[in-house]
């Protein structure tokens, strides 16, 4: 397979898409951003995002004159292919931005992706928010944090005209729900092992399911892989094929 185009509501979640099917991860592949979603006009207009997406050393390389999304713009990245810190400095100035316009009063702060849950492979920083009773941040499962990461990034992209991503976490959500998830994964891989049945997870956002996917990649026994489509999106998990 040489190359792949996949679509979602968000860029994340197309690229997400193009890695179940590449079998790949975020360190893996380049991609190419084809068009941004489009939230239209009650519903008539709407578009999903689309990206196209391709094994790094295959040799099918974009089209001309189009670079890698991950590359960015001429000039807001350098050498290790990190977003420049004053990028950063912007994107934490733009959340500033939006929780003042929320009535919300709290400090952001930057620091570097360091796990899967933070986005690592995928984001160039996170911005972590640090209040009292931000609760309303997070929302149910996480909705309105991710809600308003969309949206921040949303922001970013148009700015420095280019895709970039920036995790959003407020007070360590995150970082408290890859280590559900992580027990979660390795506790369903052993009733796998167990029962000799595959198991299938509850429906999960793409940055969730890549961490399952992650904490059982060096399984020797067991494998993971994505079903269902948009929001039923799940992960499976069974026993590798003899």
């Amino acid at each position: 397979m040489a190359s792949v185009e996949a679509s979602g509501k968000t860029v994340d979640e197309a690229i997400e898409r193009a890695l179940d099917e590449l079998d790949a991860t975020r360190e893996d592949i380049e991609f190419e951003v084809l068009s941004e979603p489009k939230g239209g006009i009650l519903g008539v207009g709407a578009a999903d995002a689309r990206v196209r997406a391709w094994r790094i050393g295959e040799g099918d390389a974009a089209p001309d004159g189009a670079a890698p999304a991950a590359a960015g713009a001429a000039g807001e990245v350098g050498e290790d292919g990190e977003l420049i810190e004053d990028d950063a400095e912007m994107a934490a100035q733009m959340l500033d931005q939006l929780l003042e316009l929320m009535g919300i009063t709290a400090d952001v702060s930057i620091r570097d992706a360091e796990t899967p849950g933070d986005g690592l492979g995928m984001a160039k920083a996170v911005l972590d928010i640090e209040g009292d009773d931000l609760g309303l941040l997070i929302g149910r499962r996480g909705e309105t944090l991710a809600a308003l990461q969309y949206l921040l990034n949303l922001m970013v992209g148009r700015k420095l005209a280019v895709h970039a991503t920036f995790t959003v976490d407020v007070e360590g959500y995150r970082r408290r729900r890859e280590t559900q998830l992580n027990s979660l994964a390795r506790r369903m891989a052993d009733q796998v092992r167990r029962s000799r049945r595959p198991v299938t997870l509850e429906p999960m956002p793409p940055n969730e399911r890549r961490i399952v996917h992650l904490t059982l990649a060096n399984d020797a026994e067991v494998e993971t892989s994505s079903l269902g489509e948009g929001e039923n999106r799940k992960v499976s998990i069974s026993l590798k094929r003899e």
